[in-house]
């Protein structure tokens, strides 16, 4: 299973998720998107953007400094 990772860290609603859309059309089926945010809107923003577009959101974590949400999301097959 690969992993890709996007790193929109500094950016604002509503780039995150259309950054994350654009993404997840390279990622193969049950390939794995992490995307590094620190938008606090992209809490909310990220898990209706996967509910819409039929992706699983696996996690939402956040790092170790607390400023960067990190968001895993599997392509389906």
């Amino acid at each position: 299973m690969s992993t890709t990772v996007l790193d929109v860290t500094g950016l604002s609603c509503p780039l995150p998720v259309l950054r994350a859309k654009r993404a997840m059309k390279t990622v193969p089926a049950q390939g794995i998107l992490r995307v590094l945010a620190s938008d606090p809107a992209a809490l909310k923003d990220m898990p209706v953007f996967c509910e819409q577009a039929g992706y699983e959101l696996l996690s939402i974590t956040r790092s170790e400094s607390n400023e960067i949400f990190i968001f895993e999301i599997r392509q389906p097959v």
